[in-house]
């Protein structure tokens, strides 16, 4: 059987969080599909098609030195839609702390049964990058922190490029 993942999410921006999943889901997956969510009413700070160009930069040598292929695409509705459209058989969640656990568990028992086909797969977030959430990272940037030891070089020059002031 092909392991196909579907990892959904915002990844605004993709953090060093994001691609601890992506990498280690790479290990034991035959591909991993990163699914950008696009909600209208949400101001993200970078278009779908730059979230998923960062994606491909920051993970493709990454996810083929496991022999494992990642494909991106974007998405608006039910993950367990887009899952079924991209013929995933599992979606891939990551886990931060008892909070996450919680919210994801609902998810995964609401998908179950909308998708009996479709398995969540959990993977708690490496030690060293639980503390990390896009959200803050986003805030941090807005407001002129240093996001580099939370977001891969490639992201931290666009957040940079992005957060600029006009001079």
């Amino acid at each position: 059987m092909i392991r196909k993942a579907l990892y959904t999410g915002s990844f605004d921006p993709l953090t060093n969080g994001h691609i601890d999943i992506i990498t280690r889901a790479a290990r034991f997956c035959d591909e991993v599909i990163v699914a950008i969510g696009v909600h209208p009413g949400k101001q993200p700070l970078f278009s779908p098609e730059e979230r998923a160009e960062l994606v491909r930069k920051s993970c493709e040598g990454l996810v083929a030195a496991q022999s494992c292929k990642l494909s991106v695409i974007t998405f608006s509705g039910l993950a367990v839609t887009a899952a079924r459209e991209a013929g995933a058989n599992l979606i891939l969640r990551g886990l931060r702390d008892g909070t996450d656990l919680d919210y994801e568990l609902e998810m995964a028992g609401m998908n179950a049964v909308m998708a009996p086909d479709v398995q969540t797969v959990f993977l708690a977030a490496s030690p060293g990058l639980r503390h990390i959430a896009a959200t803050l990272v986003r805030q941090i940037a807005l407001l002129g922190g240093d996001v580099s030891n939370f977001v891969p070089d490639v992201v931290a020059r666009a957040i940079a490029a992005k957060t600029r002031s006009p001079q």
